[in-house]
């Protein structure tokens, strides 16, 4: 796996990657990110670059970034943009740059989300080679929380000790003791809701619809992964969190991957972890959800 080269200047990244004459003539924002900005860069050889960039701390979430594209890509299975470089800039922010991919194509047809299933459940068909088991060799983010992902042997151990009980932990909060009692019951139960899969999955992490692009050959790319090898469920089950795909992708899907039983009674336990982050990310309107979710596991 090729690892993706550090810079201490975009000026200097630019110079590296594309050439000494080489300079930036425009930047243009792009929209659609809540956590880092986001940019169109243009050389002045019309050459256009996609930049992501924050505060100079930010760096750490960038390189685990890096990290998951490179894993995803290096499977083989779905492409993801073209890494370039990262760095931090004397002017005072970390940035991440790869190729400008968006085709500007809006509404795929039917190929479109047939193919993007099977692709997806030909990476969930890849599991961790060297280490067969949970978790994934760094820790990373989702968001900007940060992801523990300490290897397990099993699921449901990983699950609730890397997944659920942090963010439970971080939202203690906004709970009454009473809910705490609720939160305790499911953790200490959570092997009568989850299941075991025979493998460890490769996961984008955090799949929904605002982290899937339609590329330039027109296909459907995965971006700002969350990668970790887990169960193929959480990875289904975010997809559906936040509006869905059409059925079309959720058919093909089922064709090419053999789901249990009883899936969709797991499904938004698996989504209590991203409610739940997104609660201590950006606050109580997410807390009726979290609650909801809560009561219908613990009672």
């Amino acid at each position: 796996m090729k690892k993706i080269k550090t810079y201490t200047s975009l000026s200097d990244a630019i110079r590296d990657l594309f050439g000494n004459e080489r300079r930036i003539t425009g930047r243009q924002p792009v929209f659609g990110g809540d956590i880092n900005s986001a940019s169109k860069i243009t050389l002045d050889d019309q050459t256009t670059l996609f930049m992501k960039s924050n505060r100079p701390d930010a760096l750490p979430n960038f390189e685990a970034e890096a990290f998951g594209l490179e894993t995803i890509a290096a499977a083989g299975c779905i492409r993801v943009p073209q890494l370039l470089g990262l760095g931090t800039d004397p002017e005072g922010f970390a940035f991440l740059l790869m190729e400008f991919a968006d085709s500007g194509r809006r509404h795929p047809d039917k190929a479109y989300w047939s193919q993007f299933a099977e692709n997806l459940a030909n990476l969930h068909k890849i599991g961790a080679k060297d280490i067969p088991q949970f978790g994934f060799p760094e820790n990373n983010y989702i968001g900007h929380t940060k992801q523990i992902n300490t290897w397990h042997e099993n699921w449901v151990t990983f699950f609730r000790d890397c997944r659920l009980a942090p963010q439970f932990e971080m939202a203690s909060g906004y709970f009454e003791k009473s809910e705490r009692r609720h939160i305790t019951q499911l953790l200490d139960h959570l092997d009568q809701y989850l299941t075991e899969p025979d493998a460890p999955s490769l996961l984008h992490g955090d799949l929904w619809a605002g982290n899937v692009m339609t590329g330039s050959d027109g296909a459907a790319w995965l971006i700002d992964p969350a990668a970790y090898y887990g169960h193929t469920e959480a990875d289904l089950a975010m997809t559906e969190l936040f509006g869905g795909f059409p059925q079309t992708f959720y058919r093909r899907y089922q064709e090419c991957m053999h789901l249990e039983a009883g899936y969709p009674d797991r499904r938004e336990l698996y989504n209590l972890y991203h409610l739940l982050n997104h609660l201590n990310m950006f606050g109580s309107s997410y807390l009726g959800s979290v609650q909801r979710i809560l009561k219908r596991y613990s009672s």
